[in-house]
């Protein structure tokens, strides 16, 4: 296997020498560069005795297997993805198997594996991929990916964790800062992703009413009511369902035709669900709304909020991001109200998945609702600040390093280059929009311009512009997008989503995380829709 050239001509495996230590190299270590890798096995890296030069080739070529996608990854030429149907993958390709030996196999074919696994997966850091909120490769936020893998511990105690914990707690403190709390207010965790970031915020929200849930469960509670827009995330009805209490019990508000809740509408889904006997307890408000980007009215809802004493939770995980943004995070007023936000540096902000944090205002409570005091992991009388044996908190026991990622990338690029990024990822938005507006082979889903990085639009193809609206335009129209979609992953140049919502037809939805993309990726994305979809 061939080493990738490195800038300045320098290859991965020319620093070998310092790698080992120079002189103190271990025998035979370097004598051989080109080890034959199909005799050698697993066992021979370390701890094995005398692995170390094996081990050091091991990861030169893993790590040459890795800079070539992640060069590839910022080639626009590069195709986003190689697709496969799942039988045909299954099935096996060129010698990628997903089948499990019972013998082991060679380090050369952990390479190949290696190479395929990424050969036929997606390049979600491609500068063309706009499929998903979360998308991008930030290389330093990789950097710090690999030395969490490196460390390899957990986030339950100080004692196993100690300089990732102080991490956590920086990083919170900072993040509660800029969503406006004061000092002496907010508690907080990162968890593996929004929705369980969500879910924390009703868990909690309901030991805060009712802390005699911890012991007796929901048979001691009444019917309790929980509020959503009808274009927030799925999560919070999922939420509902797995704390117990029914996803029946989450009231769904009316949103105007932007997507945002309707404040007057949730003041009246609070008298009617009084009206039936309900309690309520808890509102949701959506800072960026998964298809739409929307905003809910964060303060118009805080006030409905302290009129009824219910508890402010704010998913800005999407939008969460436009807090680092001086020019945008007015839109977002009001969230230092909230009793408690989700926020997720692992979109707007670039973070390699995951990365999530659930924010509580009221510090305390997040240990009261979950804290069980395993003897065997938070002993009370350790010699250090137990304080920082977080791991209680949390309704995980092991808990992934999500943290250094984050903390590294802050460092790299400082509040304010993290507000330069989400302003260029909201300009392309608007370069998009603009274009949209100027094309007769295109509709925009809403004629004003985009609050958050979505951007909502049919493409209409010949045989369907001029045709009057109604339900067989419709149909067809519907249609088109799916088939577009098909042809995109088959010819793998670019990728965006689609996806109906209320009285609308399918619709692509694009989306911008990335900070690569540039005004010439918008028009071949374009360029590319007019081109697949002509001839529907």
């Amino acid at each position: 296997m061939e080493y990738l050239k490195l800038p300045g001509e320098i290859r991965v495996e020319d620093k070998e020498d310092r790698i080992l230590g120079g002189s103190n190299k271990p025998p035979g270590a370097g004598d051989n560069p080109h080890t034959d890798l199909s005799r050698v096995y697993s066992k021979d890296l370390l701890p094995t005795a005398g692995g170390e030069s094996l081990t050091c080739k091991f990861f030169q070529e893993l790590v040459n297997i890795l800079l070539d996608y992640i060069f590839k990854s910022n080639e626009r030429s590069s195709k986003i993805l190689d697709f496969h149907h799942p039988h045909q993958l299954k099935e096996g390709l060129e010698g990628f198997s997903l089948d499990l030996p019972d013998h082991p196999e060679p380090l050369e074919q952990i390479l190949v594996d290696c190479r395929d696994t990424l050969k036929y997966g997606v390049k979600t850091g491609h500068p063309r991929f706009f499929n998903q909120l979360s998308s991008g490769l930030d290389l330093v936020g990789l950097a710090g990916q690999w030395l969490t893998a490196t460390a390899n511990t957990n986030m339950f105690t100080y004692e196993v964790s100690p300089v990732f914990l102080l991490m956590e707690e920086v990083l919170l403190k900072k993040m509660q800062s800029i969503v406006g709390w004061c000092e002496e207010e907010g508690d907080g965790i990162f968890c593996p992703g929004g929705a369980l970031s969500n879910l924390y915020s009703v868990l909690v929200a309901r030991y805060d009413s009712y802390p005699e849930v911890k012991t007796k469960g929901m048979c001691a509670l009444p019917r309790l009511a929980l509020f959503t827009s009808e274009h927030s995330h799925y999560s919070v009805r999922k939420a509902a369902a797995v704390l117990g209490m029914g996803s029946d019990s989450v009231q769904v508000v009316p949103c105007d035709e932007r997507g945002k809740m309707i404040s007057r509408e949730l003041e009246s889904s609070i008298a009617e669900a009084k009206a039936k006997g309900l309690v309520p307890f808890y509102v949701n408000a959506t800072a960026g709304t998964t298809v739409y980007g929307a905003f809910d009215p964060l303060t118009a809802i805080a006030d409905v909020c302290d009129r009824h004493q219910l508890w402010l939770h704010v998913d800005a995980a999407w939008g969460g991001g436009l807090l680092m943004s001086r020019r945008h995070r007015g839109k977002l007023q009001g969230i230092e109200r909230a009793s408690s936000v989700t926020w997720n540096p692992h979109k707007l902000m670039g973070a390699p998945l995951q990365c999530s944090a659930i924010l509580i205002k009221k510090r305390g409570l997040l240990q009261e609702c979950n804290q069980l005091c395993a003897e065997y992991l938070f002993q009370s009388d350790k010699h250090y600040d137990i304080s920082y044996d977080t791991g209680d908190k949390t309704i995980q026991c092991g808990r992934h390093v999500d943290v250094f990622k984050l903390w590294l990338m802050w460092k790299a690029k400082g509040s304010e280059g993290f507000g330069s990024q989400v302003n260029k990822c909201l300009e392309n938005a608007e370069y998009l929009f603009e274009q949209l507006q100027r094309r007769a082979d295109f509709k925009l889903v809403f004629e004003s311009k985009p609050e958050h990085s979505n951007v909502c639009f049919w493409y209409l193809p010949p045989s369907l512009r001029g045709l009057p609206p109604g339900p067989d335009t419709n149909r067809r129209l519907h249609e088109v997008a799916p088939q577009i979609k098909a042809k995109m992953m088959e010819e793998g140049t670019t990728l965006i989503g689609y996806q109906p919502l209320g009285s609308n037809v399918n619709f692509f939805r694009c989306v911008f995380s990335n900070p690569a993309t540039q005004h010439e990726d918008v028009d071949f994305l374009l360029e590319e829709i007019a081109r697949l979809g002509s001839n529907l």
